[in-house]
């Protein structure tokens, strides 16, 4: 009896607490409608609309062009596998197998995703010349470009941890031998 008492707590733990994070995993994200990371037509909401729904602190970075201080980025130091996306809409932006330690204080990438998941900006702010880098589907400010990366591309995509989402990949693990 105790042994089928425990089985049905488990199942009632995985269907309430576990189960909900797998089919949606970006649950934290639900009060945000514009969110997707299978979407990638281009949206166009207002700031007004934005700043009702972001962080202060995304809101910032993403939609005033702020920049966070260097090297205190969460995913500064990330090594894990995976994917990164824009944390306002989902976007996809960067592959892990992308980045590279670039001792610049923020994450650096030498490509994008896909071609149409950056755009870039002409930035003369702060008495410099620079090439901002956007989300392709929403817009909001990710970081800098510079061509000072490696190869094969030369490129250096300083983004802002504030502004990108990570998604570790999910490896399948290897049960007994064979």
């Amino acid at each position: 009896m105790k042994k089928t008492i425990n089985i049905a707590l488990t199942c009632l733990c995985f269907l309430f607490f576990i189960q909900p994070a797998i089919a949606q995993p970006n649950q934290f994200k639900a009060d945000n409608p514009y969110y997707s990371r299978t979407d990638t037509k281009a949206l166009n909401v207002s700031n007004e609309i934005w700043k009702k729904i972001l962080s202060k602190e995304l809101y910032k970075v993403a939609r005033e062009g702020a920049t966070e201080q260097a090297f205190t980025g969460s995913l500064y130091r990330n090594e894990t596998k995976g994917t990164y996306y824009c944390a306002v809409c989902g976007n996809g932006l960067f592959l892990s197998t992308a980045k590279f330690a670039s001792a610049c204080g923020w994450p650096s990438f030498y490509e994008p995703l896909r071609a149409k998941s950056v755009l870039y900006k002409k930035d003369s702010s702060h008495n410099m010349v620079r090439t901002e880098v956007v989300c392709g589907r929403c817009g909001s400010h990710l970081g800098h470009i510079f061509d000072d990366g490696p190869e094969p591309t030369g490129k250096r995509f300083c983004m802002n941890s504030v502004s990108l989402d990570f998604e570790p990949s999910v490896t399948p693990k290897k049960i007994g031998s064979f």
